[in-house]
């Protein structure tokens, strides 16, 4: 299917004169800086930030093998979520459609911003067949985000059905790859440049260990950049985040490692689950945590906390009936997890 970006920006998104900032008006380097009302007194953070962090994006650039023109960055994925819609869904007339069970964000973006939502329900491996996906798709709806791998379930999607999908509906379809980096499948980053409506959103907040920088990117055609560069805060991006994160990019080698143990810990804790009892079902998972069925999921919760362990219950989740989200943590915590666990089940 050919698709015309701009047939799908709403139209006073299109008319929309952005704000231009002090920092929009020039990029070359000055001795004085005498026109954003800043105070003059030099310290690490008396100037504003880059607006567009081209210094961090020529950064994730390098590190991603992307275009720095394809990247978008957010103040955490949460906020690319909320400026899609935006820019691209006409509240109370446009829709949007997402995988059932997700991530919870799109519901509430699309809630915030009056846009109906329809669920696609996944069966009970929490996958979908390509074809009835298409099928279920309608002309008004504009985005489709699905996430690989996915939340809660952890499971990934095959690129070969998403790029089915990709091209064969007439809107953007988004896929969050916020745990990709624990996965054996693919990114979807592969197929950017031949897929004009397909946007890759990937996070700072996971295996790269900055959670609390709170900054996600996201990979798209340069012209859906340029549509939320429009919409989005001047500013939207603090000096202190761009400066953290650069910082933290440089440290592959640390990260790999982190990554590395995270996924042994997986292997490790999926042994250990399998071999209880009360447990039910472990789904398969590609990402930092396993979504395991026990038979009394506020009980083992409950215990849990009594050992000074949390973790998720998703029991009350559609699809998830029974279940608990266990994110998997350091050698040590999966070693007082995997004894709590036995202990429970000797209880």
């Amino acid at each position: 299917m050919d698709i015309i970006l701009s047939d799908l920006v709403r139209e006073n998104v299109l008319r929309l004169k952005p704000y231009s900032s002090a920092r929009d008006e020039h990029t070359d380097m000055a001795d004085i800086h005498l026109d954003a009302n800043e105070n003059p007194f030099n310290w690490a953070y008396n100037r504003y930030p880059d607006p567009y962090q081209r210094a961090l994006k020529e950064a994730i650039s390098e590190w991603k093998g992307i275009k720095a023109g394809n990247i978008f960055i957010g103040n955490g994925s949460d906020e690319i979520i909320d400026l899609l819609i935006r820019a691209f869904c006409e509240p109370k007339k446009d829709q949007i459609v997402t995988i059932h069970p997700s991530y919870g964000m799109y519901t509430v973006s699309a809630d915030i911003n009056s846009v109906n939502l329809r669920y696609y329900r996944l069966d009970e491996n929490f996958t979908f067949e390509s074809e009835e996906l298409i099928e279920y798709l309608k002309p008004e709806d504009k985005i489709l985000f699905l996430c690989s791998p996915n939340n809660p379930s952890g499971n990934c999607f095959e690129p070969s059905a998403i790029s089915k999908i990709c091209n064969s509906f007439g809107g953007l379809v988004v896929v969050d790859e916020a745990y990709i980096d624990f996965a054996d499948t693919e990114s979807m980053l592969k197929y950017l440049d031949k897929i004009p409506n397909l946007i890759v959103m990937q996070t700072l907040s996971k295996a790269i260990g900055a959670a609390g920088i709170r900054l996600g990117m996201a990979f798209m055609d340069p012209y859906i950049v340029g549509i939320l560069n429009k919409i989005k805060p001047p500013y939207n991006i603090n000096s202190a985040t761009q400066k953290i994160a650069l910082e933290r990019i440089s440290e592959q080698k640390t990260i790999e490692v982190q990554i590395k143990q995270i996924i042994d810990g997986r292997s490790k804790m999926n042994d250990c689950l399998k071999s209880l009892l009360f447990v039910r079902k472990v789904f398969p998972s590609e990402a930092n945590f396993i979504l395991v069925k026990v038979d009394d999921p506020d009980d083992l919760y409950s215990y849990l906390l009594t050992r000074g362990i949390v973790v998720r219950n998703r029991s009350k989740q559609f699809r998830c009936e029974g279940c608990l989200r266990l994110t998997i943590g350091t050698p040590e915590e999966i070693d007082t997890l995997t004894e709590a666990l036995n202990s429970y089940y000797i209880k």
